[in-house]
């Protein structure tokens, strides 16, 4: 691949990871906004793909997903780049913070900060699941996998890894048996 386009997917996903704050769920609209719609690199039941594969694969959803769009637009290489790009803002704004926290944590203007920080962050997720839930909950079957899935997480200590796979046997068990109706 080559250089300027591993360039590219570099600065797509620092630009992402630099406008960041939260977390990967908060990361979902950002990167929808930047891969899907300004982009065109993934459609939207692509990235709802990759933010599935990614919760259940070991490692942060944000950098997994960079890691999966990474790889489809550059081969390993723009894997590579993806999830450089992705985690370098974090690397480097993490290291300053933590020498300035170490000596202000304690201040009340610093602990009022983050309070709005959270909730921002609560917004920012709402907004990427209100996003995803358009391109995956599409019909009765989805809505009930999803009513199923949010039943389960709540009432149930169950790890969010037997979802997804469970939810993929349904939904190809529903595929199947609409296939085979007349």
């Amino acid at each position: 691949m080559e250089l300027r386009k591993l360039g590219e997917l570099f600065l797509c996903f620092a630009r992402v990871g630099v406008m960041t704050f939260g977390g990967g769920y908060a990361m979902l609209p950002i990167l929808q906004r930047e891969l899907v719609e300004r982009r065109g690199w993934a459609t939207a039941e692509e990235l709802g793909d990759y933010y599935a594969v990614g919760q259940c694969t070991p490692g942060v959803i944000a950098v997994n997903t960079a890691t999966f769009v990474g790889f489809k637009r550059g081969g390993p290489a723009g894997g590579v780049a993806a999830t450089l790009g992705v985690v370098t803002p974090s690397l480097v704004i993490i290291t300053a913070l933590a020498a300035l926290l170490s000596r202000f944590a304690e201040l009340p203007a610093v602990q009022h900060a983050f309070s709005g920080i959270r909730v921002c962050v609560c917004v920012l997720i709402c907004n990427a699941v209100t996003k995803l839930w358009k391109s995956a909950v599409i019909d009765g079957p989805t809505l009930c996998i999803f009513l199923g899935t949010l039943a389960l997480s709540l009432l149930t200590k169950l790890s969010p890894v037997v979802y997804v796979p469970a939810a993929a046997l349904i939904g190809i068990l529903v595929h199947v048996l609409r296939r085979d109706r007349p």
